[in-house]
């Protein structure tokens, strides 16, 4: 995980066999798009106009698939783990939903925000300020029509802000402003997993009715094998559905 990790920082492309659909793959990194603000189309470009709601070209989804017809928000912080959401996005869209991508500065150091512009066919933002930003308030309109909100990788720093509702990026103001349920995927060494502080917050968003998918035992990004390696992106995906679709 160390060695992807500088591999990702170097900009160089990490190929992924996608959930679903044989043929599919994604480049995790690389590429010259993905500034702060909003990641545009394959060339980089703009995402669409202020009034124009945020869809750009090729954004139609699936309209038969378990999550048809829901919007899903996907935040990511900044964890090794931000590479595997990948996975999780482009899931969600093969079931159906609309997928719009918030990433906080530190995530955009592991994945190129170009890479989840190119899965979620949406612009994929990273700044709150950003003038090219497609809505004047995304926090407030996206947190207005979300049905889910997953939050993965979230790292022990971003449970501390959830627990305290502190909102000083797009990803936790979000999470302020939107009344969609919440789905959390924390992920973290071992050692900070292992800390009082951190059990305390998980137990705060857990009263408050956040839904906590892992963190599970494994190796880690340190080589160290213990507990707070983030979930599966399939534990992720089937959890998301649960609660979109009200299934068990």
């Amino acid at each position: 995980m160390a060695t992807l990790s500088r591999s990702l920082r170097r900009g160089h492309h990490q190929p992924l066999d996608l959930p679903r659909g044989p043929g599919h793959r994604i480049l995790v990194g690389g590429g010259s798009g993905g500034g702060a603000g909003v990641a545009g189309g394959a060339h980089g470009q703009a995402g669409p106009p202020r009034g124009r709601g945020g869809y750009g070209r090729g954004a139609a989804v699936s309209q038969r698939g378990r999550a048809a017809g829901k919007v899903v928000l996907v935040g990511i912080t900044g964890g090794v783990a931000a590479y595997k959401v990948g996975y999780v996005v482009s899931g969600l869209r093969q079931e159906g939903a609309e997928v719009h991508v918030l990433m906080t500065a530190a995530a955009a150091q592991f994945v190129q925000p170009l890479t989840f512009r190119a899965l979620s066919q949406q612009p994929v933002l990273t700044d709150m300020w950003a003038a090219e930003n497609p809505w004047e308030e995304p926090h407030v309109t996206l947190g207005a029509r979300a049905d889910l909100f997953i939050i993965a990788p979230a790292t022990a720093h971003t449970l501390a802000k959830l627990a305290l509702g502190l909102a000083d990026d797009l990803v936790t103001a979000t999470a302020l402003a939107t009344r969609a349920p919440l789905l959390i995927a924390p992920a973290m060494s071992d050692l900070m997993y292992a800390h009082p502080t951190v059990d305390e917050h998980l137990e705060k968003l857990r009263s408050r009715g956040a839904h906590i998918v892992g963190p599970e035992y494994g190796r880690l990004a340190s080589g160290r094998e213990g507990m707070g390696r983030m979930s599966e992106p399939e534990t992720i995906l089937r959890e998301a559905l649960r609660l979109l679709t009200g299934t068990s």
